[in-house]
């Protein structure tokens, strides 16, 4: 089975259909989905309504899909990301705002001993960024690969022996999970990159040739940005999808 795997797609209708035809093109089965759909950008609608049509779609929900879903208030939030959420909130509609407050938290299990998470298998909101971390998600929990986001930065961390080790991932990059090792991996986000790379990321996950294949493609960042101005949202979250970051 190949599986798409998308993550932090934040409401970038632009980046999104850039990352869709892409994996049409180099194919798959499956879609697998590792939350913040929603949040910072202006298409919260047409964005849930592709990912919904996507074939065997199975996602689970991260932080700002949440406080758009009613689900939380986002306190913790900056304000910009707060506005941007509660914006989103209002602009759902009634089918989309249900499919959010359904969503399931991470980790979850889709195949036997590989799981999906939002932001780390041991907190679903919290940021799983060092090769400490890492191991604590290794040592606490039995699993053979886990896929994570919210970090917005591609890459993965390896259980090599008795200690995690950080690999690197980019467009172009392939993963192949070795027998007898354990694996944490970051597809990258499809909607706001912030490795200083502008292009939209997402991963390929072949279960059968045991690889992960991390793509990168160009997107009409600038149209997303225009968007985000008209919709009133902060000025910030536009001008950020320019440089990456």
């Amino acid at each position: 089975m190949r599986y798409l795997i998308l993550s932090d797609l934040h409401s970038n209708l632009e980046a999104t259909q850039a990352a869709l035809a892409r994996a049409l093109e180099v194919g798959f089965d499956r879609a697998l989905v590792l939350g913040d759909i929603v949040g910072y950008g202006a298409d919260p609608n047409p964005v849930m309504d592709r990912l919904r049509a996507l074939p065997g779609l199975l996602a689970i929900r991260g932080n700002h899909d949440k406080v758009a879903a009613g689900l939380e208030e986002g306190e913790d939030f900056n304000e910009a990301a707060r506005r941007a959420a509660l914006w989103t909130r209002r602009a759902l509609t009634p089918a989309n705002l249900a499919f959010l407050q359904a969503l399931p938290r991470g980790p979850l299990e889709f195949a036997p001993g590989q799981y999906l998470c939002h932001g780390s298998p041991l907190d679903e909101d919290g940021y799983l960024l060092e090769e400490d971390e890492a191991q604590r998600c290794f040592e606490r929990l039995d699993f053979e690969v886990c896929f994570f986001g919210h970090s917005h930065y591609p890459g993965a961390f390896v259980l090599d022996g008795p200690r995690a080790v950080r690999r690197a991932g980019g467009g172009g990059v392939v993963l192949v999970l070795e027998p007898g090792r354990r694996y944490l991996v970051n597809p990258g986000s499809v909607g706001q990159p912030r490795d200083r790379d502008t292009r939209c990321g997402f991963g390929i996950y072949d279960d059968s040739r045991r690889e992960v294949a991390f793509h990168r493609c160009d997107y009409p960042a600038a149209v997303a940005r225009e968007k985000i101005l008209a919709a009133g949202l902060p000025r910030w979250l536009g001008d950020r999808l320019l440089v990456g970051a």
